[in-house]
C-alpha cells in the first residue's frame, strides 16, 4: 500500500533559489490529499508529474500568504478544466471568506462543489476518515491560528494467498469471508484456517506534518512514534533569537523533538531564503537526529 510524500514546495516567507512556497502531496493507497498550497502550487504540480484533477482534499495550515496564496489559482484551473467532482478543503474558517471574495469579483461560477471542514485550534480532533486513513489535526504555536495535520493509516485486512485461491478453487464470495477470520471447507470436506490462507498486511504507517510553529512540547504527544514527521525548520541555531521572535523553529530544536517523540525519520523544510545553501542546516539536525532529510522540490519520500 503507497504512503508516500512530494514536496512541492519548501521556502518561508518568498520563493527564492529555485524554492517554492510550501506546498505537498500525499500519496495514500493512490489517493491524493493537497498539504498546503503556496503560490505556483500547480505549476510544481505540472512539473513533477501530478495530475491536480486527482486531488480531492486539501489540507491549508494557515492564512498566512505562503501557505495558501496559490490556491484560487489551483481551483480555477481546477474549473477551467471541466471539473464537476467536489473538493474538500480543511482550513481557518476565514479561508472561506477569502475565496468567496475573489469569486464574487471575478465572477467566476464554480463548476464542482466545495465543501469546508472548519479547523480548531483550542483542541486536537479528527477531521477526516476514510477506508485507508484517518486525519486528526495538530495544534501548532504561531503568530496566528495554526495546525498540523497528522495522517494515520489504518490496518489493512490479511491478503489471500493468491496459489491458495487456485489450489483449492475457493470462490470469489468466500474471500472477504476467509480475510476476516472465518476457515474454508474445500470440496473433499478439508478445514482450512483463515491464518493458513492469508498473510498479514504491512504495518501501517503514520505521518504528522507540522507547518510554521514555535518549538515546543505542548504537541509532542501527538507526533509521537509517527513513521514520517514533516517540521519546519526556518532558521539554524545561531538564529533562535529571530526564530523565537517569529514563532518559527531552528534545527537544533526541530532535532531534540523528534528525539523526544521517537520518531522514525525527519524531513525539515521551510528554510528562510537566507540560505542558499542547506546542507549546513541539515549537518546542523543530522548532528541531534541523524535520520534527517531536507524536503526538497521534486523529492518523495515513504513512510
Amino acid at each position: 500500500m503507497k504512503f508516500e510524500v512530494t514536496i512541492l514546495g519548501s521556502s518561508s516567507a518568498t520563493p527564492i533559489f529555485n524554492r517554492n512556497p510550501t506546498a505537498q502531496v500525499l500519496n495514500v493507497n493512490e489517493k491524493l490529499f493537497l498539504i498546503d498550497c503556496g503560490e505556483g502550487t500547480q505549476q510544481q504540480m505540472l512539473r513533477y508529474g501530478i495530475n491536480m484533477q486527482r486531488i480531492g482534499h486539501i489540507f491549508i495550515s494557515h492564512l498566512h500568504g505562503d501557505h495558501y496564496l496559490g490556491l484560487i489559482g489551483l481551483l480555477s484551473s481546477l474549473n477551467l478544466n471541466g471539473r464537476t467532482k467536489p473538493v474538500y478543503i480543511y482550513s481557518p474558517p476565514e479561508l472561506k471568506e477569502i475565496l468567496d471574495i475573489q469569486f464574487k469579483y471575478s465572477q467566476t461560477q464554480l463548476r464542482y462543489p466545495i465543501h469546508f471542514n472548519f479547523t480548531r485550534v483550542d483542541k486536537s480532533v479528527k477531521i477526516f476518515e476514510n477506508f485507508d486513513v484517518v486525519v486528526e489535526t495538530i495544534i501548532l504555536d504561531h503568530r496566528i491560528p495554526c495546525t498540523g495535520f497528522k495522517f494515520s493509516q489504518k490496518k489493512r485486512s490479511p491478503k489471500i494467498i493468491k496459489q491458495k485461491v487456485e489450489e483449492l478453487e475457493i470462490p470469489v464470495e468466500q474471500i472477504p469471508l476467509i480475510k476476516k477470520g472465518h476457515p474454508f471447507i474445500d470440496k473433499r470436506g478439508r478445514i482450512h484456517t483463515s491464518v493458513d490462507l492469508t498473510i498479514e498486511s504491512g504495518e501501517p504507517k503514520s505521518y504528522a506534518y507540522c507547518s510554521d510553529t514555535a518549538c515546543s512540547s505542548t504537541y509532542l504527544e501527538t507526533i509521537k512514534n509517527v513513521d514520517l514527521l514533516y517540521h519546519e525548520a526556518t532558521f539554524m541555531s545561531d538564529m533562535l533569537n529571530r526564530a523565537t521572535e517569529t514563532y518559527h523553529t531552528t534545527t537544533s530544536q526541530v532535532g531534540e523533538l523528534a528525539l523526544k517523540a521517537a520518531v522514525k525519520k525527519l524531513l525539515i523544510g521551510h528554510f528562510s531564503a537566507r540560505y542558499r545553501e542547506l546542507g549546513p542546516l541539515l549537518e546542523e539536525c543530522k548532528a541531534i537526529f541523524e535520520n534527517t532529510f531536507l524536503a526538497l522540490e521534486g523529492q518523495a519520500f515513504e513512510a
